[in-house]
């Protein structure tokens, strides 16, 4: 739909976007936003819980995990296996994102 000034001297023509949400082309271009080809991952791990945090080369967090989030309560949650099922629930949901290279410090 377009909607055009009657000025003759100076013609604007506007074009009206469909609302967020409301259009497939809207939805497209916030999923294509999020791409994030590489990234760090940190890995803190202590006698108690181990937090995954991964971020984009430039330090802003994109997703972060732990033991605890993994519905590891008390003791457990210091184990090893909690702190693969963390780390890796973190690395799934970054290469959903698009991530394809990632380095890792603890």
């Amino acid at each position: 739909m377009e909607l055009k000034r009657p000025c003759k001297q100076n013609p604007i023509t506007l074009t009206l976007l469909p609302k967020h949400g409301t259009g497939k082309c809207v939805q497209n271009a916030r999923k294509n936003a999020h791409r994030i080809p590489k990234g760090v991952i940190h890995v803190q791990a202590s006698f108690d819980n181990t937090i995954v945090t991964v971020t984009n080369v430039g330090g802003r967090v994109i997703f972060w995990s732990s033991a605890g989030t993994c519905e590891f309560e008390g003791t457990r949650r210091g184990t090893p296996f909690a702190a693969q099922t963390a780390a890796g629930n973190a690395i799934r949901a970054v290469v959903d994102q698009g991530m394809q290279l990632a380095v890792t410090k603890m």
